[in-house]
């Protein structure tokens, strides 16, 4: 019950910012064109960050009154805290200055190569840093297993942003892998710390469905980001092994080929992928 209340407490947040602050997207610096050529306000993943500090927020403010956990935050909330945010900047610092003329590990590593340092890099690099830190917190992770976790923590991150290509295919695919995860996590502190998170995306799904929005790379390296830490929370050695090779395995073939044209070829995942768009984009 509660992580289903964690859930709705994100969700109702977005419905809260989208409704009482609708200027929070409205900006001419945050459009940019869409895969037909419109206009919209990208980097809607903002509202996920804003929605997991509403909730934080809210759940001290409930505590010191003594309503619900009066424990303070916890160290599982903390860390995801900081990976909202921590890779949410790092996503918008991209979605603002990036021109998107490099993707994916071998091109800004080729524009690494030629001299330019670019802000997809930087936010590869940056995620990487990130989950170096989070992972690195006392009683989590040492040796090996520190490195394990980092780079699940970092490609989780990385495919959030491969997978945002189309209309609501990083939440509905990110939707796919969180229902296990939660199984898994139960009530416990991980599944209760990534609860809201999960609930924000949710409830911006209808908006980059049709299209009102782009999710952007703030919203998808935290999605990313999240299920990733989620894993390593859980403390389940077979659980994070297998979601590393699973996450390496689709960032070799999005380097390879493309999510899209895979998509595209599999009729079980295309009907998947266009579920709930838009006219026009379920006739391409």
């Amino acid at each position: 019950m509660i992580v289903v209340l964690g859930l709705l407490a994100g969700a109702l947040a977005v419905v809260f910012l989208r409704v009482g602050a609708p200027d929070v997207l409205a900006s001419p610096v945050l459009e940019r064109e869409n895969y037909r050529g419109h206009r919209l306000p990208t980097a809607a993943g903002i509202l996920i960050v804003l929605a997991v500090l509403v909730v934080e927020a809210g759940r001290a403010v409930l505590g010191a009154l003594g309503v619900g956990e009066q424990s303070g935050l916890t160290i599982d909330r903390s860390l995801v805290l900081f990976a909202v945010f921590a890779f949410g900047l790092l996503g918008l610092l991209d979605d603002l200055l990036g021109d998107g003329s490099a993707r994916g590990f071998s091109g800004h590593v080729g524009a690494l190569a030629r001299g330019r340092i670019t802000t997809g890099f930087l936010k590869l690099f940056g995620g990487a840093a990130v989950a170096v830190v989070l992972v690195a917190t006392p009683g989590f992770a040492s040796g090996r297993r520190l490195i394990v976790d980092a780079v699940l923590i970092a490609l989780a991150a990385n495919l959030g942003n491969l997978l945002d290509r189309a209309p609501g295919r990083t939440i509905k695919f990110a939707l796919v892998a969180y229902v296990p995860l939660a199984l898994v996590l139960g009530t416990g502190a991980a599944g209760v710390a990534i609860a809201p998170a999960m609930g924000a995306a949710i409830a911006l799904l209808p908006d980059d469905l049709a299209e009102r929005v782009m999710l952007g790379d703030t919203g998808a390296n935290v999605i990313g980001a999240v299920l990733g830490l989620g894993v390593v929370l859980g403390r389940g050695e077979t659980s994070r092994v297998t979601a590393l090779v699973i996450v390496v395995v689709l960032t070799i073939v999005a380097e390879v080929s493309s999510f899209s044209r895979v998509i595209d070829r599999v009729a079980p995942l295309r009907w998947f992928d266009r579920l709930g768009s838009t006219p026009e984009r379920k006739a391409q």
